[in-house]
């Protein structure tokens, strides 16, 4: 299984610095004002950590089965 970081923009309020950008350990995650966070798919290496601090569930980490 392949594991994705999803950002849900729906659910991201977009009116505050997000936490989630300050505990990527490897910087993949930036966020440009106060837009929903930007994932470098290069950097990302699917710990989840982002996914488990954000408080709106606005990141998720899927996992899809590759065919």
């Amino acid at each position: 299984m392949e594991r994705k970081l999803i950002v849900i923009e729906e659910n991201c309020p977009q009116n505050h610095q997000c936490p989630s950008v300050k505990v990527c350990p490897v910087g993949a995650l930036r966020q440009i004002d106060n837009s929903a966070p930007v994932v470098d798919y290069e950097k990302c290496i699917k710990c989840g950590k982002c996914s488990k601090t954000c408080p709106k569930q606005a990141l998720v980490l899927k996992e899809f089965i590759e065919l």
